[in-house]
C-alpha cells in the first residue's frame, strides 16, 4: 500500500497536478504528517505550515498543488485533534458556528479579492499584526469561561470569522492562527477552549476549499491522504498534551509559533521578489 501511494505521489499524473522527485521517500512524507497532526492537535490550527513547505521541498510539488493537498490533508487532522479536545470539553459550539459562518463567507471573499489586493503588502501587514499579537500573548489574559453570547460578541465572532476567511484565502494562512489569539483576547476564552474551536471550525472550511480545489485539479488526494492518516496519531497526543497545559505555557508557545508564521511569510515575500514574481 505504501509503495502504492508513493509512487502516487510522486508520479506526474496530470499536468496540473503536483511534480514531484523519483525519489522521494514516503517515510519522509509521513513524517510531514505527524509533525503536522502534533501541531495541530497541541495549537488548534490546520499545520498548513509544515504540510505546504514539506511537500514543496520533499514531493517538489508545485506550490499551488501544495497548498490544495494541505487543506485536504488537515480534514483527518483537524477531525482527530477535535475529537481530542471534545472530549475534554474543550470545544465551544456556538462560537465555532459564528466564526464558521463568517469564514466561508470569508473565503469566498478571499478569493474574489486575490487578484485586486496586493498581495506583498498584505503579507507583510500580516506579519506586523502577527508580531504584535504574539508580543500579546506575552503577557497575562484574562480567562473566562462559557457565557452567554450578545449580539455585539455575535457579530464580533462572525466579524472575525470573515477576516479569517479572507485572510486565509490571500496569503494561505491557516484559519487557527488568526482564530485563537482573537477568541482568546477579545473574548477571553480559556486557550485549551480557543484550540478546539478552531479545530471546529477548519473542518468545514477545509472542506469547501478542498472541494474547489478539486474542481480546478488544484490537490492530489493520495498525498493529503498519506499525510492527513499519518497526522491523526500525532494530533490525539497534541490535544492531550495542550488539554493539560496552563494558560499562560500555552500562550508562550503560541506567541513562538506566531513569530514562526510571520517570519516565514517575510521569507517568502524575499523569496517571490528575487525570483521577479509581482502579486
Amino acid at each position: 500500500m505504501w509503495e502504492y501511494l508513493r509512487g502516487e505521489i510522486m508520479s506526474n499524473t496530470h499536468s496540473n497536478v503536483a511534480k514531484s522527485s523519483e525519489s522521494a521517500p514516503i517515510l519522509t512524507v509521513v513524517l510531514v504528517g505527524i509533525a503536522a497532526g502534533f501541531l495541530s492537535g497541541m495549537f488548534g490550527v490546520g499545520g498548513g505550515i509544515l504540510i505546504v513547505p514539506g511537500l514543496v521541498l520533499v514531493a517538489k510539488m508545485d506550490q499551488r498543488i501544495a497548498h490544495g493537498t494541505s487543506l485536504a490533508a488537515v480534514l483527518p487532522i483537524s477531525a482527530a485533534s477535535l475529537v481530542s479536545y471534545w472530549s475534554h470539553d474543550h470545544v465551544d459550539v456556538r462560537v465555532g458556528l459564528c466564526l464558521a459562518a463568517g469564514a466561508l463567507v470569508g473565503a469566498v471573499l478571499g478569493t474574489k479579492l486575490l487578484n485586486i489586493l496586493p498581495h506583498r503588502v498584505l503579507a507583510i501587514a500580516f506579519a506586523g499584526i502577527l508580531l504584535v499579537t504574539a508580543i500579546r500573548l506575552f503577557l497575562p489574559i484574562e480567562s473566562g469561561t462559557r457565557g452567554v453570547l450578545t449580539v455585539g460578541s455575535i457579530i464580533a465572532l462572525i466579524a472575525i470569522g470573515v477576516a479569517t476567511g479572507i485572510l486565509a484565502g490571500l496569503l494561505g494562512v491557516g484559519g487557527g492562527i488568526i482564530m485563537v489569539p482573537a477568541t482568546m483576547m477579545l473574548l477571553h476564552l480559556p486557550a485549551a477552549m480557543a484550540k478546539g474551536t478552531s479545530v471546529l471550525v477548519i473542518i468545514p472550511t477545509s472542506l469547501m476549499g478542498t472541494y474547489r480545489n478539486r474542481t480546478k485539479k488544484n490537490v492530489d488526494l493520495r498525498a493529503a491522504a498519506t499525510v492527513g492518516l499519518s497526522g491523526i496519531p500525532s494530533a490525539i497526543v497534541g490535544g492531550w498534551i495542550s488539554a493539560r497545559m496552563s494558560d499562560t505555557v500555552s500562550n508562550v508557545l503560541f506567541a513562538s509559533l506566531l513569530v514562526v508564521v510571520a517570519i516565514r511569510l517575510v521569507l517568502q515575500i524575499r523569496s517571490d521578489d528575487k525570483a521577479g514574481i509581482v502579486h
